[in-house]
């Protein structure tokens, strides 16, 4: 078992920066993703950690030892490709044997550590079979279990189920949680898919261009998200955006107007809560899941496109110009029709207030921002 720490690592290819200043702990035994967009420097840092690249600067650290300069071999992690890098002429149980059989362990121990790995990823009967007459997803699990039989300090995943299909997908993820319970060992995991970051990490750590955006359990991540970026990118469908003015009305309370609608803010126990961002241009985020149809007063929209999903249906919208999504429950929905005029609720304990210009949250909910003790 081992923690990891990456302090300040950079790499460039060429003129081009690829991961910049990267300070990143992991916890022995967590089950920590790395999630961002193509590009982001994902998988090259945990190419870094594999010993595959080498960084520009910076230091890396297994079980608190530097291995800037260690080989591959000498780091006692195992990588899992998204391409399985198998080798055809060798059977399943040869392939999940390799490096055992490299270490010159007893046949007696091979065969025990290969079928109990098997036998934890469904691949008792394939033992005997070539990779040639697998599929995808039996190709990935032997993968997985070459990596598993090896007992190393730390397993690196490099988005290791994007060549299953939805159903495998789901499943695989489901065996690789309980995997990582049974081990207890620590899982570095590469993917660009949110979903999979979402369900599968104790915590997240989401990289734009290069940097670290937010680091946090998937909650916090989720609930409370550091900056533009993180809001947008984590969440199915996408958190929506308004561009408008934080305003105080005539009732007192604050309020975020764009064009002729506005929305109330939450109310504060201090009056001078909001002051800092009073009559400034923000971004108001809300989630699609926070969006509801109104029974009476409310937001007035209309429907573009109706996007029906199983058990939950998404209503894309327009609204002042501005365009947004209500992630909504199908069962009890009324019927609609492209370019109905409704109305919405918004649930203001879920909105969250962006700066323009920096991108970086200003508040989560007016609350929030009252128990942080903000003056004005």
């Amino acid at each position: 078992m081992a923690e990891i720490d990456l302090r300040h690592v950079v790499k460039n290819y060429g003129a081009q920066p690829v991961v910049q200043d990267l300070s990143l702990h992991i916890a022995d035994r967590e089950f920590l993703v790395l999630v961002g967009s193509s590009g982001c420097g994902k998988s090259t840092t945990l190419r870094m950690l594999a010993g595959l690249e080498s960084p520009d600067a910076g230091d890396i650290f297994i079980a608190g030892r530097r291995v800037n300069t260690v080989p591959p071999k000498g780091r006692d992690v195992a990588m899992v490709f998204q391409s399985y890098a198998l080798y055809p002429h060798l059977s399943v149980f040869d392939n999940v044997a390799f490096s055992l059989q490299l270490r010159g362990l007893p046949a007696a121990e091979i065969r025990k550590k290969v079928t109990a790995a098997a036998d934890s990823l469904g691949l008792s009967e394939l033992l005997d079979r070539k990779p040639k007459a697998l599929s995808g997803g039996q190709r990935q699990r032997v993968a997985l279990a070459r990596a598993i039989v090896r007992e190393p300090q730390a397993f690196l995943m490099d988005e290791p189920l994007s060549n299953l299909d939805a159903k495998l997908r789901a499943q695989t993820r489901v065996e690789l949680k309980r995997l990582h319970q049974r081990l207890a060992t620590t899982i570095v995991y590469v993917t660009h898919d949110q979903t999979e970051a979402l369900t599968m990490g104790d915590r997240i750590a989401v990289l734009n261009k290069g940097r670290l955006a937010q680091v946090d359990t998937t909650r916090a991540i989720y609930e409370r998200p550091a900056n533009l970026f993180v809001a947008g990118f984590i969440g199915s469908p996408a958190m929506n955006f308004l561009r408008g003015e934080l305003q105080r009305a005539s009732d007192g309370r604050v309020h975020f107007f764009w064009g002729t609608q506005a929305v109330a803010l939450p109310d504060t126990p201090r009056p001078d809560a909001w002051g800092p961002v009073l009559n400034q241009q923000v971004i108001l985020g809300i989630r699609p899941e926070a969006v509801s149809l109104s029974t009476g007063t409310g937001l007035h929209a209309s429907v573009d496109v109706i996007e029906p999903s199983g058990a939950r249906t998404y209503l894309h919208l327009t609204a002042e110009g501005q365009s947004l999504v209500a992630d909504l429950d199908t069962l009890g929905l009324p019927k609609l029709q492209v370019g109905d005029a409704i109305t919405l609720d918004f649930r203001s304990e879920h909105l969250h207030v962006f700066d323009p210009v920096t991108e970086l949250a200003m508040l989560h909910t007016a609350q929030e921002r009252a128990n942080a003790g903000v003056n004005s």
